[in-house]
């Protein structure tokens, strides 16, 4: 049977045109590379990467990816963005990261592959930018091991958030191109919490992630208000 793919055409589109700039770090994906050490640090903490078998879905071109393999885990990104995925792959190469994969695939399509096949899956950035994002954070769960960990950012959906991550961010200060995020897809942590239990992952850990617009500088902090992370974790297998 053909998979149907949960990805919106124009989503990957947008994404494909700025597939070159990447790793420019003063491009319009500066913010990813400014809060990708606060998030990396963030994981790592809580779930030490060094051997482990990581997933990185929504992966981009593989700013976060390449950084867990440079802590030691052993990373596998994927992404629908084949143009982004190419840039990923080249960066690997020339900057000779050890122990990275990328693959064009989906969440749902690796899922029904290889469940239970890694020990921390990651997903930051890009539920809202999908049409199903519960059917992204199912195949997030199917692919954890027991007892793993699965980590999630996203986007708050309520008039704060409106004002300062798509008024501001990409109307005022320019910091994303304009029409990166749309309103109705934003993703309020109650309805995020929900997805998460429904595909049997239990919220361990919630942060919220602030910029201060006169530092130009992020920090993690208990404001789930605009930006926000979830650390989540897969139950161990019950013994019959």
């Amino acid at each position: 049977m053909t998979e149907i793919l949960n990805a919106d055409a124009a989503e990957l589109a947008k994404f494909s045109e700025l597939a070159h700039r990447w790793w420019d770090m003063e491009s319009e994906f500066r913010p990813l590379h400014d809060i990708n050490p606060l998030r990396l640090e963030w994981i790592d903490g809580l779930s030490p990467l060094a051997g482990k078998r990581t997933l990185d879905v929504g992966c981009g071109g593989g700013i976060l990816a390449d950084s867990m393999a440079r802590k030691g885990a052993e990373v596998l990104g994927i992404d629908l963005a084949e143009k982004a995925l190419k840039v990923a792959q080249l960066h690997a190469l020339e900057a000779a990261t050890p122990n990275i994969n990328y693959r064009h695939v989906s969440a749902e399509g690796l899922a029904a592959e290889q469940p239970g096949s890694f020990d921390v899956v990651t997903c930051m950035e890009m539920l809202e930018h999908v049409p199903d994002p519960s059917s992204v954070v199912r195949a997030c769960s199917t692919l954890v091991k027991p007892g793993g960990w699965v980590f999630f950012s996203t986007i708050n959906r309520n008039a704060k958030a409106f004002a300062l991550a798509i008024v501001g961010a990409e109307y005022v200060l320019n910091m994303l191109p304009k029409g990166t995020h749309e309103y109705r897809k934003l993703i309020r942590p109650s309805e995020l919490a929900g997805f998460c239990r429904a595909a049997g992952l239990d919220v361990q850990q919630t942060r919220g992630l602030e910029f201060n617009p006169l530092t130009r500088r992020y920090r993690l902090s208990s404001d789930v208000s605009v930006n926000y992370l979830f650390a989540t974790r897969k139950a161990d297998s019950v013994v019959e």
